[in-house]
């Protein structure tokens, strides 16, 4: 009775959630399972944002806003791109979504045609392959590589373009590889797509989760870039608010108005009250989420260093976001193989990089937004079912 459109066999579930459902059910028969799967920060959301939440509804902020935000959370996000990442926008320039994840829908919405072509990192956050392949678009994957510090190759990314290709999108720092596009490379790709005439989809939610003295750069804030570019942005993972659903895009007024006429039959708008909590957590949340960046530098360091010590597994010390991308090629397993390995064995659930794009095989994505202690367990988890898979070979 119920056919599904033909579209529908593009866009599979997610094979994270996939992993969070199966430790989740383990979890509700007795098991003990860590979850390093979920890109999904531990800390409470701040005090302070929350109680901002609190007030507002207090005041009656219950109904409607504009389908492109308050102006007084457009304000705040114009005021916060020129102060963090030197880009001059309006607050007409400025679309209150809900999350990044309607930010990349509205964004290949609005300016993807069946047929276009959009370059996407390999690996990558699913969204941006799955949601370009649902309007018909065809997402090109150029490659982050690990003995490249996972940098965006230029010369690549050229031999991809074709008479086709619309829309290139960037990530930095980067799910699922933590790495961070330096400002030499970003400006090697400014120069291509001035060259070729690209739109820029440019995801930069976790800006603010860099490590080690490494500087997030805004690819809009390259000269002649903010013009074709869609900056993407949102709350869900500096300020701790993923439950929230608060986010928004930045580009030319031309841009944001073709999004709003896909934002609008979608969600209307952001929830009021959370907006108010939103201009909060711009003009007071600073002080959290250094404390938030200190605490996942030093879960970071921990689990990079018991990784590299396990006979049999390595990674690269991530520079950004608050992922790890090991390498399991060693183990003789696929990536796939691999996760559900560590679920089985050691309780510890971890995502298949293949899940990320081709590049991800023989990788697997382990989050350290748990708990240090939690890291710890996992980690000596890990070893002895790494060191039980050696033994049996």
């Amino acid at each position: 009775m119920f056919e599904t459109a033909g579209r529908m066999e593009s866009l599979p579930f997610s094979e994270i959630r996939v992993m969070m459902e199966r430790a989740t059910q383990m979890q509700k028969q007795g098991v003990d399972v860590i979850h390093m799967e979920i890109g999904r920060p531990d800390f409470d959301t701040p005090a302070i944002i929350k109680e901002a939440a609190y007030e507002s509804l207090k005041k009656g902020n219950v109904f409607y806003t504009s389908n492109y935000g308050t102006p007084e959370l457009r304000r705040a996000i114009a005021e916060k791109l020129r102060r963090d990442n030197g880009i001059d926008y309006s607050p007409e320039e400025i679309l209150v979504t809900i999350g990044v994840g309607e930010g990349t829908y509205a964004a290949v919405a609005a300016f993807l045609s069946a047929g276009d072509e959009v370059l996407v990192p390999d690996p990558v956050w699913l969204n941006y392959i799955h949601v370009p392949e649902f309007f018909g678009a065809v997402p090109v994957s150029y490659s982050l590589k690990e003995e490249n510090n996972y940098q965006m190759d230029a010369d690549e990314i050229e031999s991809l373009i074709t008479d086709k290709t619309k829309m290139l999108v960037i990530n930095t720092p980067s799910n699922p590889t933590g790495g961070v596009q330096s400002r030499e490379t970003l400006e090697k790709i400014a120069r291509l797509v001035e060259k070729h005439n690209l739109i820029v989809v440019s995801d930069e939610i976790y800006e603010k989760l860099t490590y080690g003295g490494v500087k997030h750069v805004s690819f809009a804030s390259l000269p002649g870039m903010k013009e074709r570019t869609i900056t993407l942005n949102g709350f869900s993972k500096c300020y701790s608010m993923t439950g929230w659903r608060l986010g928004y895009a930045a580009a030319p007024v031309a841009c944001i108005k073709a999004m709003v006429r896909v934002h609008q039959y979608i969600n209307t708008c952001a929830s009021s009250f959370v907006q108010e909590a939103g201009i909060t957590a711009l003009e007071k949340g600073e002080s959290a989420v250094q404390e938030m960046v200190a605490e996942y530098e030093r879960r970071r360091d921990y689990a990079v260093d018991a990784i590299n010590a396990i006979d049999g597994l390595s990674c690269k010390k991530p520079d950004g976001a608050f992922y790890i991308f090991v390498n399991v090629r060693s183990l003789g397993m696929t990536s796939a193989e691999a996760a559900n390995y560590f679920l089985e064995e050691a309780h510890i659930a971890t995502v298949p990089g293949s899940a990320f794009g081709p590049q991800g095989e023989g990788f697997i994505r382990i989050s350290y937004a748990c708990s240090y202690e939690r890291i710890v367990e996992g980690m000596e988890r890990l070893k002895k079912a790494v060191e039980k898979r050696q033994a049996s070979r």
